[in-house]
């Protein structure tokens, strides 16, 4: 063929239109084939892709190419996480409907994707926002709420103001909100839970199943946020009542050194711990002042201590002494149950606050041969240690007292062992009109009314109109409030709150399985064909958000029958930032760099090669405009290569087996071939090292060029370099696909390069004829010797010592000592 100038462009777009004609990546479950499912998370629809969508779907898809060499039924999909704020905020901006932004952002980024060559199987595309979509997850509310695990409560919640919505205690960070960054409120509101609680043990313990396949890093992350702690529940009777204060400690064995207790500003018992107290008021107050606190700074180590007393005393279990009992800013409602019994000796926090109070310090534990005066101390001691003051159970170990002490209250009914945990139920509701209504009903005569499956979807009118301030409109649409009970027919109204958009996140990867099922969530047989995904590709940002809820789905849906796995990511790869300038790119720094601009001027392929080669997958990438031009120069030089042996070449596979003898030069290149084989196959196996992939392919690429003058000389050498270009092309095409493409069918090739099998290496073709010795002078290297593999020590030592260049730097001296390292290296001492 008539090679001409390399254009990525016309290249790029011709094959993406024939691998679409000929529907190269669409596949379908297929029992007599092994499946491999890999999925990057799905992108937000925001317009334009940036250059972290184009590291995490470029990771995936040499992925899912490889696999698909390696001879597996690889899933592959793309979809749009289609709910949430931003699209309402940019219809309001815009005046317009957010499912009008939001339809056409996915228009252009599908566009922009395609672009770059993924091997998506785009039939099976989704959108949360579409109705039929978003149809099973109501049908999926329903029969939670039937089941108990959905209910509706009062309780406080983070407020964000700017976005005029509920967020989840996952979705504050510092005190912050996620997306916007304005501070949380605290606010009482009527809101819908996930019971997300009910499967936190399972939660914990089925993340052993993933050691080794998820980063450490996550699987951590995970289990603190789940937070289990072992301890014990004690009853601490109040005084002059008949109520009692349920603690949960982890520290029963410090029970004889509790001086007074703390309660959080919500603990139910607040109001009736100060009726008829003088300074009840002042206590309101104060209750008033810590729940408008940020519980994250509540729970900040250098938040300074502050309380206030009830007026009220309750009684020690153990030593029947009276303890205050104040609210404390310290003390949070979402851990244990809202009250901690204060051990100043032996907690910092309660240390401070009795310092700052003038309240009672009792040490019960300290350390062997050391005696620990409270009035002395300056901070609390926290290790181990032995119990003192603590009457029967003194000098007992203090870890052997914990479960001696809790058996001891439980033969009087006022404790036992317990377990607590960190993680709270999921707040599903959100105040705003961009996500999926919320399938109930509320009638004044019959209460709650789920919405008959019949009735299924609740559907987002498309005629609401945007307030410019943010809330929602469905309260003011009489259309959609307005309906009859399901039950009594008598007037009532919607639900108006939708659902967190993490709900649409946590079930759309069984959904890719059978995306145009129209009669139920899934098709059963191949969602078992497919489940579980075999590699999940995100950034660790997700890693308690989005992950948890979608395991936690995993495990509901399993529970209803719809799917036999429990986890549903079997491998997680966590990719690296992008980074320019030592900064994640962001708009505000002015350090962004268009991925289509790249394009444009590089080519898809030369910026996929460039983003895979910069970096280990799990590492931070920085960007460099000298990176991306290298990579445009090799896929040049690769292009040159080609047209320099056209007529050279033939279509005889890559690391093709030759039927006669070879000379030494293609010998070698042919041993050079395979270990770059041998190689990418490790690497690629191995953490997706692609950066050493190419990397071993550059080295291909240069022994090609070295050899070829020489082997272009005899049919033998053309066999050779046409295995090895062969190889070249076939080891790459999952990076840089196009332009593999077009030399593969230049070289004569029918078909595509997408569906040729991944070549094996033989390792008969790595055994070498000669070996190459580094030949050292004290330590020093002086030369290079070409020996004969079976050559013997005495042979390699006679022709190193008459090389050139040792003779003249031994020259006057006696060796002493020879020292052989068997096909490396020789080393003479001499002086």
């Amino acid at each position: 063929m008539g090679f001409g100038k390399y254009e990525p462009e016309l290249i790029e777009d011709k094959w993406q239109k024939e691998w679409t004609k000929q529907g190269a990546f669409n596949v379908e479950a297929d029992e007599s084939r092994p499946k491999y499912y890999v999925l990057e998370m799905f992108p937000y629809p925001s317009g334009k892709i940036h250059m972290g969508h184009v590291r995490n779907y470029s990771i995936g898809d040499v992925v899912a190419r490889y696999k698909r060499m390696k001879g597996f039924n690889v899933l592959h999909p793309m979809g749009w996480d289609a709910f949430g704020l931003p699209a309402e905020n940019a219809a309001i901006k815009n005046k317009t409907h957010p499912a009008e932004w939001t339809y056409a952002n996915i228009d252009d980024m599908r566009t922009q994707l395609k672009r770059l060559g993924y091997s998506y199987d785009w039939r099976r595309e989704l959108a949360t926002c579409h109705p039929s979509y978003y149809e099973w997850e109501q049908k999926f509310f329903l029969k939670f709420l039937e089941k108990g695990l959905l209910y509706r409560k009062k309780s406080p919640v983070n407020w964000c103001e700017t976005c005029h919505t509920v967020l989840a205690n996952e979705q504050v960070e510092d005190g912050l909100c996620w997306r916007c960054d304005t501070q949380v409120q605290q606010k009482e509101l009527s809101q819908w839970f996930l019971r997300i609680t009910a499967y936190a043990e399972e939660l914990l313990e089925s993340l052993n199943e993933l050691e080794g396949d998820w980063p450490e890093r996550v699987i951590t992350m995970q289990r603190n946020w789940i937070g289990k702690s072992i301890g014990a529940e004690l009853d601490f009777e109040v005084d002059g009542s008949d109520e009692t204060i349920s603690v949960f400690t982890t520290r029963p064995d410090t029970l004889f050194g509790a001086t007074f207790m703390s309660l959080a500003a919500e603990h139910p018992m607040v109001e009736k711990l100060i009726e008829g107290y003088a300074e009840a008021e002042s206590v309101r107050q104060f209750v008033h002042k810590v729940t408008n606190m940020d519980r994250f700074q509540r729970a900040a180590d250098d938040l300074e201590k502050e309380g206030i007393f009830t007026g009220a005393y309750c009684t020690n279990p153990l030593t029947g002494a009276k303890m205050p009992i104040y609210v404390a800013n310290f003390v949070l409602m979402g851990y244990g149950t809202g009250a901690v019994m204060a051990v100043p000796a032996h907690d910092q926090r309660d240390f401070e606050f009795a310092t700052k109070y003038g309240l009672p310090k009792q040490v019960v534990i300290q350390p062997k041969d050391v005696t620990l005066d409270a009035s002395a101390m300056t901070e609390a001691y926290t290790d181990p240690g032995f119990l003192v003051n603590s009457g029967e159970f003194d000098n007992m170990p203090n870890e052997d007292a914990k479960s001696a002490i809790v058996e001891f209250l439980g033969k009087s009914g006022k404790g036992k062992k317990a377990i607590n945990y960190r993680l709270r139920d999921w707040n599903i509701s959100r105040q705003r009109f961009w996500g999926a209504p919320i399938p109930v009903i509320y009638c004044d005569e019959c209460g709650i009314v789920p919405v008959p499956e019949k009735d299924l979807p609740v559907v987002l009118p498309e005629d609401a109109v945007m307030n410019e301030d943010g809330r929602s409109p469905l309260p003011q649409m009489e259309s959609f409030m307005n309906v009859p009970c399901p039950k009594c027919g008598k007037p009532a109204h919607r639900e108006t709150d939708t659902m967190d958009t993490f709900v649409e996140s946590s079930w759309y990867f069984m959904r890719f399985t059978s995306a145009r099922n129209e009669d139920a969530p899934f098709d059963s047989k191949s969602l078992e064909y497919w489940s579980p995904v075999d590699q999940y590709i995100g950034g660790i940002e997700h890693a308690i958000l989005h992950l948890l809820y979608a395991r936690f789905f995993t495990k509901l849906l399993r529970d209803e029958g719809y799917t036999k796995v429990g986890e549903p990511f079997k491998n997680l790869l966590t990719q690296g930032m992008v980074l320019k300038e030592g900064s994640k790119m962001s708009k505000s720094k002015g350090n962004v760099v268009d991925p289509n601009a790249m394009i444009g001027r590089y080519g898809a392929d030369a910026t996929r090669l460039f983003i895979l080669f910069a970096s280990p997958p799990e590492k931070d990438l920085e960007w460099s405009d000298q990176g991306i031009e290298g990579a445009f120069r090799f896929l040049n030089r690769i292009w040159r290569l080609a047209e320099e042996l056209d007529g050279s070449l033939a279509p005889v596979g890559a690391c093709a087996k030759p039927a006669a003898e070879l000379p030494a030069e293609a010998k070698k290149l042919r041993l050079k071939e395979h270990e770059t084989v041998k190689r990418a196959s490790r690497d690629m196996e191995n953490k997706f090292q692609f950066n050493t992939v190419i990397a071993a392919t550059m080295e291909l690429v240069n022994e090609i060029y070295s050899l070829k003058d020489k082997l272009i000389e005899s049919e033998e050498g053309k066999f050779a370099m046409s295995s090895a270009f062969s190889t070249v092309l076939t080891v790459l095409s999952p990076i840089a696909p196009h332009i593999c493409e077009e030399l593969w069918s230049a070289l004569g090739y029918k078909g595509c390069i997408a569906e040729v099998p991944w070549p094996e290496f033989d390792e008969s073709a790595m055994v070498t004829d000669e070996l190459l010795i580094i030949i050292q002078v004290n330590g020093k290297m002086r030369g290079k010797l070409s020996v004969p593999a079976a050559a013997g020590k005495e042979e390699i030592e006679k022709t190193a010592l008459s090389h050139e260049n040792v003779t003249k730097h031994i020259e006057g001296k006696i060796v002493r000592k020879v020292i052989v390292v068997p096909g490396k290296l020789i080393n003479i001492v001499a002086n």
